[in-house]
């Protein structure tokens, strides 16, 4: 059974990750490692109700992933049939871009700062995309999971440095 004073520090502990699944085309049309160091940095400022910094410094993690190989929705026809009536400003590309974002947080958090640090990241996001949804057909999925872990475990000499802090 965990101490009391480790039970009141488990915050620390909680590891914010934040995954990228994306369509690898995109690769060529925008900077995804910008993507990934502007939202850790948007998750560094979001604090809770009591000013409590909700992302620790240390367990910050944003990974992007491109898949190579990809179906998306109907393979463009959608795209081609409204270009053909000019009801698209895209064109008629069947190149559809699909991003997902996913952000696991462990429990503990209100509501209200979770739903705050999801409306910080989607800005984030949407202003990094703004240019290709000129462009281009792209759909963004953000989402935010949080429960408990079935099995939980840390192996890290990053966090010590910032226990400091």
């Amino acid at each position: 059974m965990p101490l009391a004073r480790d039970v009141c520090n488990l915050e620390r502990y909680f590891m914010p990750h934040l995954v990228i699944l994306y369509t690898g085309q995109l690769d060529a049309e925008t900077n995804m490692k910008v993507l990934c160091r502007d939202l850790a940095d948007a998750m560094l400022t979001v604090f809770d109700e009591s000013g409590k910094q909700v992302f620790p410094t240390g367990g910050t993690r944003v990974l992007a992933y491109p898949a190579p190989h990809y179906a998306v929705a109907d393979g463009g026809a959608a795209g081609r049939k409204a270009a053909k009536f000019d009801q698209n400003p895209h064109g008629g590309s069947e190149d559809y871009a699909f991003v997902y974002l996913n952000v696991r947080m462990g429990k503990g958090r209100s509501e209200a700062t979770q739903k705050r640090a999801g409306e910080i990241l989607v800005e984030v996001t949407k202003k990094h995309f703004a240019d290709l949804f000129v462009t281009r057909h792209v759909g963004i999925t953000f989402q935010i999971d949080v429960g408990p872990e079935v099995f939980d475990h840390k192996h890290s000499n990053v966090h010590p440095l910032f226990a400091a802090l």
